[in-house]
């Protein structure tokens, strides 16, 4: 045996191969994926990296001005606070500890912080910010900037806030921005959670315009989320100002005539269609929607027996009362020919059948032709005239003047009043046209209904030789689709003559409206709203339940210094149009006469 020859382990020899084999093909497959990530998918895993630090997101656009036909501010944008959260940033997948944190640091509802966060889940990306709280007030905005090394994941959002000057007087012009709901967003994909958007008046018929569109900016993000540098990359385009044909020195001075009371002003001019001034009765703050509204205040605005949201100008349904009695001169004119010279007796009542409709003047008016008819108010020449007519012809000439369809002006919810026919009384009550209903309807009661707006516009058109335009609330527009009432220049003529002496006749009703300098023609109207006991006509108005009283019109036209105005008015249960609503009318006669001398 040699014992100086080493002794050969061959299981450790082949162990020892089988280790740096194994050494080289993880350095191998390490090579080949260091060759795949930096060289093969190099670009790609750089561009990703980037993205992994830096975010892109939406920069708000200021939304458009509203201003006056002066150039006077009526809605303009402040900055406000919203307190986002961005999610990937969360402790974990539901941001449970930044939203009871929230709920207590603020004092906000955690159900509604919830349902806010699981909404925009749905609709905003994980590392976009997700509006949580609108309009932070400076110490809960203090709280949260004081907090949020703790929280990367909370961010401060700051965007334009709408903010409206006289809001009370211009509520019904206006309108107001408020929260988008979730059909809001369902319907226009534009529209992010916690956005704001047009709600009613301008802001929602001009949505589009004002509202701008949002542009773009790159965030670089450290590990901890915050920005250490950002880029815009696409610049917002601010919404278009609105210039409004509103006069609001005008405007606000018949606001303050209204005030406490219910009811509904417009001033146009003739000539062009435009609207000087839209006033409805009570008005409402509309700052109050912008910062959200209580559901306390809502149920009384709601239930306040003057409807301060209703805008009565143009949703407002009234019987017409005598003003109605313009339409019916026109009829008997231009589709009975009527001659206006024609007399009628009037006792004070006049007998059809069974029934007796009384004259509003007791003793009556004696013999009467159209015009006097017109300017002392006569109800017994209207119920002569208008017995024998046929409903369905009068509709026909009722519509072609202006009523009992929209005026198309640029503001929502627009109402567009009735007016019956012989079909639609068979399917509502089963029975057929009366003759009693043609003297209720030839002084405008029964189931005639108007607005205030379409009277204006009616009236426009008297004084304007026929041609009525859309009432317009944009400067910029003027004669706008253009329509001829169906009168003849004579009868229109002969109408404009009657208003007008109804203004300077010591009998008409409209006396009170006088004025030296201006040439004032004027119709009143007292529209019925329940029938009164026999002992309450002898009432005066204030003794009247307020519900019961008759509501007071007032359509008028004025030319001051060869220019031309209606004026309408509407006072909710006023009583008598000449008392009603003729002080009103008078003092903006006044007012634009001394504006004219300026």
């Amino acid at each position: 045996m040699n014992l100086l020859k080493p002794k050969i382990n061959w299981e450790a020899d082949y162990s020892s191969k089988i280790l740096v084999l194994l050494v080289f093909f993880v350095v191998f497959v390490f090579g080949v994926r260091l060759w795949f990530l930096q060289i093969l998918k190099g670009e790609y895993f750089a561009k990703k990296s980037l993205d992994n630090r830096t975010r892109i997101v939406k920069v708000y656009a200021p939304r458009g001005l509203i201003l006056d036909r002066e150039k006077k501010l009526l809605a303009f944008n402040e900055p406000a606070y919203d307190l986002a959260i961005i999610r990937e940033d969360c402790k974990d997948k539901d941001c449970k500890e930044e939203l009871d944190s929230i709920s207590i640091l603020l004092k906000k509802d955690l159900t509604e912080l919830k349902e806010k966060f699981f909404t925009g889940k749905k609709r905003v990306k994980v590392f976009e910010p997700l509006i949580l709280s609108t309009n932070l007030s400076f110490p809960e905005l203090a709280k949260i900037e004081s907090r949020l090394y703790k929280w990367p994941a909370l961010k401060i959002v700051v965007r334009p806030r709408r903010k409206y000057n006289y809001a009370y007087a211009l509520s019904h012009v206006l309108g107001y921005v408020s929260l988008a709901s979730e059909e809001d967003l369902s319907n226009d994909l534009n529209l992010d959670p916690g956005d704001y958007i047009g709600k009613s008046g301008i802001e929602k018929s001009y949505e589009d315009i004002l509202r701008g569109k949002k542009g773009k900016k790159k965030l670089e993000i450290d590990a901890v989320g915050r920005v250490f540098k950002e880029s815009l990359i696409e610049l917002p385009q601010p919404g278009k100002d609105l210039f409004l044909s509103i006069d609001l020195e005008l405007q606000n001075y018949i606001y303050h005539l209204l005030e406490g009371k219910a009811g509904a002003v417009v001033v146009l001019e003739p000539e062009t269609g435009q609207i000087l001034a839209l006033v409805s009765s009570p008005g409402y703050d509309l700052n109050r929607f912008v910062f959200g509204v209580k559901e306390k205040e809502w149920k009384s605005w709601l239930k306040h027996p003057f409807h301060p949201l209703q805008n009565k100008v143009i949703q407002g349904t009234y019987p017409p009362g005598s003003v109605f009695k313009l339409v019916m001169a026109g009829f008997f004119l231009n589709r009975l020919s009527l001659d206006p010279l024609e007399s009628v007796f009037c006792s004070g009542d006049y007998k059809l059948g069974l029934r007796v409709f009384r004259c509003w003047r007791k003793e009556g008016h004696g013999w009467v032709n159209l015009k006097r008819a017109l300017v002392e108010s006569c109800d017994v020449y209207f119920y002569k005239q208008g017995e024998g007519l046929d409903i369905d012809e009068l509709k026909s000439f009722v519509v072609a003047s202006g009523f009992s369809r929209l005026t198309l002006i640029d503001l929502p919810y627009e109402k567009a009043g009735f007016f019956p026919s012989k079909e639609w009384k068979r399917k509502r009550f089963r029975e057929g046209w009366q003759k009693g209903e043609n003297l209720n309807i030839s002084i405008g009661q029964g189931y005639v209904l108007v607005t205030p707006l379409q009277v204006a516009k009616f009236v426009a058109g008297i004084v304007n030789n026929g041609i009525t335009y859309k009432p317009s609330l944009l400067l910029k527009e003027k004669k706008m689709f253009p329509e001829t009432l169906p009168f003849s220049q004579k009868s229109l003529e002969f109408i404009r003559r009657a208003m007008i002496e109804t203004v300077e006749n010591d009998r008409g009703t409209a006396r009170s409206l006088k004025e030296r300098g201006i040439v004032i023609g004027a119709k009143t109207g007292t529209a019925q709203v329940v029938k009164l006991k026999e002992e309450d006509l002898e009432k005066e108005v204030e003794e009247i339940p307020y519900k019961y009283r008759d509501h007071a019109w007032m359509a008028s036209f004025g030319v001051i210094n060869q220019k031309k105005y209606v004026v309408v008015c509407l006072m909710e249960h006023g009583g008598h149009g000449a008392s009603g609503s003729g002080p009103i009318v008078k003092k903006i006669y006044t007012y634009l006469k001394q504006k004219n001398d300026r």
